[in-house]
């Protein structure tokens, strides 16, 4: 029998899929005004989509209700630093200067990084690579082929473009906590063509500044009983994820991003104090629970804000959740 369903087969693609129906993991969502469609993007892989080589998926959709797919945008092609079986995470694409941009993270576990594994997890090559295409419906193809935007030595995931004010692309990002014990969501400027990185990372914030996640991780400590559990635990560690950035009408910089509370993901923000992309940052309450997370915010076609994020975190039985968004002018919430 398949592992995968109708809804993910990428040799047979259909109309009339509904969310439900659909495995899907970091979902990010494209409005495309002039076609009136949507562009749904997430991670392929062999296993659950029947693909040869892992890659990126699109669906499309005219109402957010039923969709029409999938179809492949990008596959990992042979001769690159990442390896084509290892993975392809948290897709997602931006129109630039007349062109569609895809972020995406890739890996080489063939490829490991010094230093003992953190809670079981060893270090190896992972990294943001931008792909670009003339349609939003690809095919993608690679900018650089023999190396990530930043060092593969740096597990660099879940980038993202950010315009600052003057109109100067960044990519933010999350630096793995595998690497960091506190993940950390960073920026690098990026040349007008996105084709290199000017200057040094910055720092935002790690993920252990949100007070929630503290409380959290102070809980999981006070009630372990086992010194076996003790000593693997030892090392507290914070999940940096899936970071975006949106202004509100009241011009206020707002991120989304995700990390754990215990063992449920959660979808949470942050603002920034002066409104720079440099902050300082505060963290705000998280937005959802739930085992929900690496959400963005999308406007439909007719104009309002829409919140779209997975739910649960394991695959195949992670699906798309839709939330109503209301701007009110210094952070967004949840309407239903």
């Amino acid at each position: 029998m398949s592992a995968y369903n109708a809804a993910s087969d990428v040799h047979h693609p259909q109309k009339g899929h509904r969310l439900e129906d659909i495995p899907a993991h970091d979902p990010f969502v494209l409005t495309d005004t002039q076609q009136q469609l949507y562009y749904l993007y997430t991670g392929g892989s062999p296993k659950w989509n029947g693909m040869d080589r892992y890659g990126v998926l699109l669906y499309r959709s005219t109402d957010l209700t039923e969709w029409e797919g999938p179809y492949t945008v990008f596959a990992i092609p042979d001769g690159v630093w990442a390896h084509p079986q290892h993975g392809a995470w948290a897709p997602e694409v931006h129109e630039y200067e007349g062109r569609y941009y895809l972020f995406v993270t890739l890996h080489n576990n063939e490829r490991p990084l010094t230093g003992e594994p953190v809670h079981g997890y060893s270090k190896h090559w992972r990294g943001m690579v931008m792909a670009v295409s003339d349609s939003p419906e690809g095919p993608f193809e690679l900018i650089h082929r023999d190396r990530p935007v930043l060092p593969e030595t740096m597990m660099t995931l879940d980038g993202t473009l950010y315009r600052d004010p003057s109109g100067a692309p960044w990519m933010v990002y999350c630096h793995e906590w595998i690497q960091t014990i506190d993940g950390t969501i960073e920026a690098v400027r990026l040349t007008e063509d996105l084709s290199a990185v000017v200057g040094e990372p910055i720092h935002l914030f790690g993920a252990s500044s949100a007070p929630w996640i503290r409380e959290a991780a102070a809980a999981s400590s006070s009630t372990m009983e086992a010194a076996a559990v003790q000593q693997e635990r030892e090392i507290p560690v914070y999940v940096s994820d899936g970071c975006q950035l949106y202004r509100t009408s009241g011009d206020e910089l707002i991120m989304l991003w995700s990390s754990y509370e215990g063992d449920s993901y959660v979808q949470t923000m942050a603002r920034s104090l002066t409104g720079e992309l440099a902050g300082p940052w505060e963290q705000l309450e998280p937005l959802i629970r739930e085992d929900s997370g690496h959400g963005m915010l999308f406007r439909t076609l007719e104009g309002s804000w829409m919140l779209i994020l997975h739910r649960s975190f394991q695959m195949p039985d992670s699906r798309c959740f839709l939330y109503e968004m209301e701007d009110t002018g210094d952070h967004f919430r949840v309407k239903r």
